[in-house]
This record gives C-alpha cells, sequence and structure tokens, in this order.
C-alpha cells in the first residue's frame, strides 16, 4: 500500500517561491488563493542575524481532524493517503476550516471566484480555463497534485524547486528516497504532538 508524503528540507529551502508560482500556474487557483507558501523569519541578534523560510502545504493527515468535522462527506481520504474534497458535497459549512489545526484550507465563495481576478472586471483567458475547475462556496486546499500522480508525476511544487527542497515518495516503503531522508535527518512532523499523524515532514 502506498502512502504518499512530503519531507521539506528546511537547510535547502532559500524562500524563492518557485513552489507557490509552480502550485497556482497548475492549479490555476483564484488571486489570493494559496495551496502552498513559504513563510521567512529573521532570527538572532545583530550582526549576527539571519532569515530562516519555512514552507507550508497541506500535511494530508492519517488522523486528519477535517476529515472528521466534515458533515457531508466532501472531505475524504483515498487508499494512498491523500485527504481531498468532493466539489459537489461540499456545502461550505468550513467545519473542516475550522478544525484543521495548521488552517492549510481556504473558503471560495462565489463572489470570490467571480470578481477577484488579476485584472478587475477582466479574465484572462487562463482564468476562463483554469476557474472553471472550482466551484463557488467550497473549501479548497492542496490535493498534492493528484491529477499529476495518476501520470506517474510528482507534484508540481516538487519538480520546480530549484534548490531541491521538497522529497516526494511514499512514507509505507522504507526504500524510498523520501523515507531514508527522514530517517538519516530525524525528519519531525509539524504539531506531531496533536496525534494528526501529518505525512509532511521537516528536515532541520
Amino acid at each position: 500500500m502506498t502512502r504518499w508524503g512530503m519531507a521539506l528540507d528546511l537547510k535547502r529551502c532559500v524562500g524563492c517561491q518557485a513552489c507557490t508560482l509552480a502550485c497556482k500556474q497548475e492549479n490555476g487557483t483564484p488571486k489570493g488563493v494559496f495551496f502552498t507558501k513559504t513563510v521567512s523569519e529573521e532570527v538572532g541578534h545583530y550582526p549576527n542575524v539571519t532569515r530562516v523560510y519555512t514552507p507550508l502545504i497541506c500535511n494530508h493527515c492519517s488522523d486528519a481532524p477535517c476529515l472528521k468535522a466534515c458533515p457531508t462527506g466532501a472531505t475524504y481520504q483515498t487508499d494512498d493517503g491523500l485527504i481531498l474534497v468532493d466539489d459537489d458535497k461540499c456545502m461550505g459549512c468550513r467545519a473542516c476550516y475550522v478544525a484543521c489545526p495548521y488552517k492549510h484550507r481556504t473558503y471560495l465563495s462565489k463572489e470570490a471566484l467571480e470578481k477577484n481576478t488579476w485584472f478587475p472586471g477582466h479574465k484572462t483567458p487562463f482564468e476562463e480555463r483554469k476557474l472553471r475547475e472550482f466551484q463557488g462556496g467550497t473549501v479548497v486546499k492542496c490535493s498534492f497534485c493528484e491529477h499529476r500522480l495518476a501520470e506517474g508525476k510528482e507534484p508540481a511544487c516538487v519538480i520546480t524547486c530549484p534548490a531541491v527542497a521538497r522529497i516526494f515518495g511514499d512514507l509505507d516503503d522504507p526504500d524510498s528516497h523520501v523515507r531514508r531522508e527522514i530517517a538519516r535527518r530525524d525528519g519531525y512532523q509539524p504539531l506531531a504532538e496533536l496525534g494528526t499523524d501529518p505525512s509532511v515532514f521537516y528536515l532541520e
């Protein structure tokens, strides 16, 4: 059985946001909606100051609070561990949004979908095509690029990262690159104390 997961290498990440742009291009997310992004923090004291970058993405938890909170079954888990949303079942109640301790979900209103475009009052051909894949009044999130996985490809953010700071693979395969790196580098899960068992690990 496959369980897809990702390791984010904090030593390699340079905060270039290539992953953010690749995700927006691949998924065509509306303006202001990000399935992945990288936040920065300045640490230390002058003159010994540095900047630390932390990539953020849906953790596709094995014991996902959002899955338990969804009253309609719109949030579901696949056999390979992905947490996805069925737009046709989502009623926009945002129970999953509140339940997610990582805040990696976005409510997409009908008004925002129609009016929140890059050029006010006008949709580019790219927006016209991509925005058809979304439904207003639903919650959206990262899917680990499920459509790419079905074609044997890695997520867009992974293949685009110039620093190779994202490692993707099967967490259930002890010989996979991602599992070996997590073991070698003592990878840790975000907010592991909550017991959600995220499929995303950070490498110091």
